[in-house]
């Protein structure tokens, strides 16, 4: 088959599609002809040396596929050849097949495409796994999401909206805050022209929001904190920003705050397969209601791998990237 190979850590131009062995699938797994895939930042941090996949993952770059099912192992009974899947993987994504765990793999959402599909299997887990199972946003409830005109970002606006929440955000365009407003974001912050916490304590009496999703990591890390609600969770996905800062703990004891950090690579097979499980039964139906729609803002072919990556990069996208197979 058919992969993206990254020939040496460096920029997207280290990526070359080249040819590879397949993919032998173990008893518990499926083999899936892939039809996309979705560029995540995680990708990119790969490609540089700075995130290798786990022991035992693929090591071509690719978190999430869409494709058919083209054969299966012995004890697998809940899919078939030519079934119609997405998957969430821990590599191997950027190819033309890839072996994938029976518990990561997920049918197509009603009313959506094939290719489309790709597009939902990392950010919905990402989500759900995190702000729902883990910091409890419900109903009534305040969510601060910082760029949210990210894959993630577009994915949790809708999801939130779907369960009655008061949704803010911050982006660095009106570009990207109409695209934003449109998905249903209540209130839209431009961090490169305003004060994030200021704008935040206005909107909600003084009080704050009850929950941040954050990827920026160290720069924001006081500024989110001094944005919470009593009882307010925080929960970090990313360091874009960086890992280090300097804090004042203080206001985690006076307003019950409460911090999480977590990614989706590192977590364990049985791990994945409840948070697949949960997103099945849980963000599946919003799908297929059209309540929660693919926001995809550009479709690469595989061959153009370097090219996604430097959009990806470049902070210009609104949504999600696909590689098509």
């Amino acid at each position: 088959m058919k992969a993206v190979v990254i020939t040496r850590p460096g920029g997207p131009e280290v990526l070359k599609l080249q040819e590879v062995e397949d993919p032998q699938i173990k008893d518990d797994e499926i083999l899936i002809k892939i039809a996309a895939t979705a560029i995540n930042r995680a990708d990119t941090l790969q490609r540089q040396g700075e995130h290798p996949p786990h022991k035992g993952e693929s090591e071509y770059p690719g978190l999430e596929c869409s494709g058919t099912v083209e054969a299966v192992g012995k004890d697998v009974i809940h899919w078939k050849i030519g079934d119609q899947v997405c998957a969430l993987i821990g590599g191997g994504g950027y190819a033309e097949k890839v072996a994938v765990p029976t518990e990561q793999v997920l049918p197509i959402p009603s009313g959506v495409s094939l290719q489309d599909a790709a597009s939902f299997p990392e950010v919905a887990c990402t989500v759900w796994s995190t702000i729902f199972m883990t910091s409890k946003l419900s109903s009534g409830e305040t969510f601060l999401i910082h760029g949210g005109s990210s894959g993630i970002g577009t994915f949790a606006i809708q999801m939130a909206k779907c369960i009655g929440v008061k949704v803010f955000i911050t982006a660095g365009s009106e570009e990207k805050l109409a695209a934003c407003k449109e998905l249903g974001a209540d209130v839209c912050i431009n961090y490169k022209t305003e004060d994030f916490v200021t704008r935040i304590k206005e909107e909600t009496g003084g009080k704050g929001v009850d929950v941040i999703l954050d990827n920026i990591g160290g720069p924001y890390f006081q500024q989110n904190l001094d944005s919470l609600n009593v009882d307010g969770r925080l929960f970090i996905i990313g360091f874009m920003g960086g890992t280090v800062t300097q804090v004042n703990l203080g206001c985690l004891l006076a307003r019950r705050l409460t911090v999480q950090a977590a990614g989706m690579r590192g977590r364990s097979a049985k791990n994945k397969a409840q948070i697949v499980r949960e997103v099945e039964k849980n963000v599946w139906p919003a799908i297929a209601a059209g309540k929660v729609k693919p926001l995809v803002y550009k479709y690469f072919p595989l061959a153009e791998a370097a090219e996604a990556h430097q959009l990806m990069e470049s902070g210009k996208h609104i949504g999600k990237i696909l590689l098509t197979v």
